[in-house]
Order: structure tokens, then C-alpha cells, then sequence
């Protein structure tokens, strides 16, 4: 198994989003950009992850090399985005963050394909491969922070075309896993009717919707409040090391707590986040809390939601199972919540964009409660514990 090959893949991925998520809307603000047009802005990039994962994962699936896909999907990325150097008008920079993020979000899924074939029966060693996109964020955030304090926004751009590089660069060198092709499509349309899926997909998009003021706007938010940009950098890597502590005890969790039971917590921890968020900005101690609730709010989540996917879709659906959680959730989820945040950090404010973040989160807390965790109940066990990203 190239361990060291796979793990530089992702470390270089995350790494991109360590500058993207924290730092991008601060560039899109830097060069005149109102909230409305980088909530819209953002949207776009969470917007191709609708189609790209599913589109291209087809692609992959017909051709049978999931890795040629990355590999031309990683140099398409990287060749696009240069133009943003030059680029400072709405629908310049609207194309060029369509262009690179429909190929950028293409690669990623396609190597978590080639990771699990290249695991095998040792899918528990999922998570330390893993581990190193957690660390290429922390790296990247605490890095560039302290750049931008010093120099300006303007940093991000040649950091991130040097990530988009090294993640073709290190595709190049990772080999195709043999892996067995998908079976037909009977199957897969029976599973994403079933009520559970239907509803949990809708509660991953509710949940992905609450989380979009906090992507798309936290770092302007804690810049309004007079935090230096290396301060928000670290409350960012700090979220992503307790995210890290989780996804290594993961596996003791479900052993001790039902799936459902991790599900329905992880919304109503949401929901008091964005709480203390909205009410407390200027605080950082209670900060400093909301960040080590992403532990929960995304890493306890999400590993939930890849153990629900990997219960609810068996065989070799599983794969089609994780695009289509994707695409709902981060894909049409972030996308639209990039475009209300914009509309209502403008017209109501941080604080009561927040708020309603909050409502929404408990709302699908609740569904999940009286739908959702039901029916894990009566699922059959999946056979491993896939740890989540």
C-alpha cells in the first residue's frame, strides 16, 4: 500500500482548503467584494460539488482508472485557477471559481475510492492516511496567517496554486488499485428511496446549510472584532486538531454509543455553537470553546455520516453511497448556505445570521431524533468502521 504517496495527497488537498476556507473570503473583502457577492462567490465552489463527485465518479467507473481521472482532474484545477491573478471583476472571478473547483472537487473522492482498494480488509487504517489532510490543513493555516497579517490578503494566491501543484505532482506518482466494478442500478435506486436515506440526506443538507455563515464569513466576523489574522488562524488549526483527537477515537465510540445516538448529539452540539458564536464574539476564551466543539460538530458528524452510508449502502454501492452524501450536503447544503449567509450577514447581521444557523441545526437535531435514529436501530451492522475525513 504507497502509504506515503497516499497520505501527501492529502496532505497537499487539505492544505488547499487551510488557505481557501479561512483566508478566501478575506481576499474577496481585500479586493472589494461585498458580503452578498462572496456568499455567492462561495456558493460556487460548493456548488460544483453537486455534479463534479458524480459526473466524474461515473467517468472513473466506465474507464476503470479512478487515478488517470485524478491526475487530469488535479492539472485542470491548477491551469485554471491562474488566472485569478489578475482577475478582480464579479464574473471573471465567478467562471474561474467554477472552472478550477468543478476539477478540484472531482479528484478527491476518486482517491478515497483508490485509498479504500489500496486498504483492502484494512479499511481501520483509513484514518491514519487520513490524519495527514488534518495536518496539511494545520500547517497551511497557522502559516499563512501570519503572512497575511504582514504582508496582505494577496498571499493566498501563490500559496494556493503551490497546493493545487503539489497535488498533481504527487498524482502522478500513486498507482491504480485493481478494485471490483459497480454492479447495476437497481440496487442503488432501492437504497436512496428508503425513508431513513432520504431524510438523512436531508438532515446532512440542513446541517451543511447551519455551517455556511460559520465557513464563509468566521474569519471576516473575528477580523470585525479586532482578532489579528495569526489569532484566526490558530482558532482555526485548533478546531482541526481536536477533530483529529476524534477521528483517532472514533472507532471506541461506536463501540459504546449507538450511531443514531452520535448522529442526533452532534446537531443539537451544533446548534449551541452558533449560539455561543453569535452572542459571545468578542470573547475568546468562549471561542476558543466553539472551536473545540468542531470536534463534534464536524468530526464526530461526519464519521457518523460516513458510518450511516457505509450501514445503509452495501457492496459495491458504497462508493456511490459517500458521492451521493457529498453532493448533498457539502455540494448543495454549503452551496446554499453560502448564498443565505451572504443575504443575511447583509440585510440582518452576524448575529442573527448565526442565530438562525442555530434554529436550523436544532430542527434537524430533532428529525433526527424521531426518523433517523430509529432506523439505525434496525440496519444490519456494516462490516468495518470506516473512519471519516
Amino acid at each position: 500500500m504507497p502509504y506515503w504517496r497516499l497520505s501527501s495527497f492529502y496532505f497537499f488537498f487539505f492544505a488547499s482548503l487551510g488557505a481557501l476556507i479561512p483566508y478566501w473570503g478575506l481576499y474577496l473583502k481585500f479586493i472589494g467584494f461585498d458580503a452578498v457577492e462572496i456568499g455567492q462567490l462561495v456558493s460556487l465552489l460548493l456548488a460544483t460539488k453537486i455534479v463534479a463527485p458524480n459526473l466524474w465518479g461515473w467517468i472513473a467507473d466506465r474507464a476503470g482508472r479512478c487515478m488517470t481521472v485524478v491526475r487530469l482532474a488535479a492539472f485542470l484545477a491548477m491551469l485554471i485557477f491562474i488566472p485569478v491573478f489578475w482577475v478582480t471583476d464579479f464574473w471573471g472571478m465567478a467562471l474561474i471559481m467554477i472552472g478550477f473547483s468543478f476539477f478540484w472537487n472531482a479528484s478527491l473522492p476518486q482517491l478515497e475510492a483508490t485509498t479504500l482498494k489500496h486498504l483492502r480488509e484494512r479499511v481501520e487504517r483509513y484514518g491514519r492516511v487520513r490524519m495527514w489532510g488534518s495536518v496539511g490543513f494545520i500547517v497551511l493555516v497557522l502559516a499563512v496567517g501570519p503572512l497575511v497579517d504582514h504582508y496582505s490578503p494577496r498571499v493566498v494566491l501563490p500559496v494556493l496554486l503551490a497546493c493545487f501543484a503539489g497535488i498533481w505532482l504527487v498524482s502522478l506518482s500513486i498507482p491504480e488499485a485493481e478494485g471490483a466494478a459497480h454492479s447495476g442500478q437497481d440496487r442503488l435506486s432501492g437504497m436512496t428511496r428508503r425513508p431513513a436515506v432520504i431524510w438523512f440526506l436531508f438532515a446532512c443538507f440542513v446541517m451543511q446549510v447551519s455551517h455556511a455563515p460559520f465557513y464563509t464569513f468566521f474569519s471576516i466576523y473575528l477580523q470585525d472584532y479586532a482578532y489579528s489574522k495569526t489569532v484566526i488562524g490558530a482558532l482555526w488549526a485548533f478546531g482541526v486538531i481536536c477533530e483529529i483527537g476524534v477521528f483517532l477515537i472514533m472507532h471506541r465510540v461506536f463501540g459504546s454509543v449507538s450511531l443514531g445516538a452520535v448522529l442526533a448529539a452532534t446537531f443539537m452540539v451544533t446548534a449551541l455553537r452558533w449560539v455561543l458564536v453569535a452572542l459571545f464574539p468578542s470573547s475568546l476564551s468562549i471561542m476558543v470553546l466553539t472551536q473545540a466543539m468542531h470536534a463534534i460538530t464536524f468530526g464526530a458528524y461526519h464519521a457518523a455520516a460516513i458510518q450511516f452510508i457505509h450501514r445503509f449502502f452495501r457492496g459495491t454501492h458504497q462508493h456511490r453511497g459517500q458521492a451521493l452524501y457529498s453532493s448533498a450536503s457539502f455540494g448543495a447544503g454549503g452551496a446554499v448556505g453560502s448564498v443565505f449567509s451572504g443575504y443575511a450577514w447583509e440585510n440582518l447581521g452576524p448575529t442573527a445570521t448565526f442565530l438562525i444557523a442555530a434554529g436550523l441545526a436544532l430542527a434537524a437535531g430533532v428529525l433526527v431524533m424521531r426518523v433517523i435514529r430509529p432506523a439505525c436501530t434496525t440496519a444490519p451492522a456494516a462490516p468495518e468502521s470506516v473512519p471519516g475525513p
